[in-house]
């Protein structure tokens, strides 16, 4: 640094003045010595006495503890500072986190709903297919209770000609053949009918 880039500055510290040369701003040099003048009489204020070199040193530590307690505080704001970044990059992941999360349960959420679909569309079916069921039991009922009253009636028949001559034979043949295929077709619709109460009730205890 060359002499051309310092400049002359005139300071005054406890009544006295002082001459040097700085590199620094005229202004900032001012600035920095009314605050050594403000030290200096505030010491002599809270009873310091003795010479302005006495003076001037106590002042040089008080100001120098003051540097002090400002390089702590800017150490702890640095330390105070890295640990809201590292409180912020945690937040950040957090948050990453809950959004995969939500996203994640959305997906769920879909696939559940995709499933519960399915099941009732099943279970539709089934309830039509139990409906269709229980109608073909009542109407195999049905013919079931018819048969058994034409079964009846030719019985009936073959009794009454049982009591008639012997040349009622050939009806009589007639009507036991009659009643052999009534009874067949009976037996015939009970085990059709067992079988669908058997598949009614498996749809009752299986939905």
């Amino acid at each position: 640094m060359t002499e051309s880039e310092f400049s002359k500055v005139t300071i005054k510290i406890y009544g006295q003045d002082y001459t040097f040369a700085s590199a620094k701003s005229k202004d900032r040099i001012v600035s920095v010595a009314n605050h050594v003048d403000e030290v200096i009489r505030g010491l002599v204020e809270q009873g310091a006495d003795g010479s302005v070199a006495r003076l001037s040193m106590l002042a040089a530590i008080n100001i120098a503890e003051e540097l002090s307690h400002e390089r702590d505080l800017e150490v702890e704001i640095e330390r105070e500072k890295e640990q809201l970044c590292k409180d912020i990059a945690h937040f950040q992941q957090l948050w990453e986190e809950a959004k995969r999360s939500h996203l994640q349960y959305k997906d769920d959420a879909k696939a559940v709903q995709e499933q519960k679909d399915a099941l009732q569309e099943k279970l539709n079916a089934k309830i039509i297919e139990n409906d269709n069921l229980v109608r073909s039991a009542e109407e195999r009922e049905r013919v079931v209770r018819r048969l058994e009253s034409e079964l009846e009636k030719a019985n009936e028949k073959l009794r009454n000609v049982s009591d008639q001559s012997e040349d009622s034979s050939e009806l009589i043949r007639d009507l036991k053949d009659k009643l052999k295929e009534i009874e067949g077709n009976y037996f015939e619709l009970q085990m059709e009918n067992i079988q669908m109460k058997g598949d009614l009730e498996h749809y009752r205890n299986n939905p």
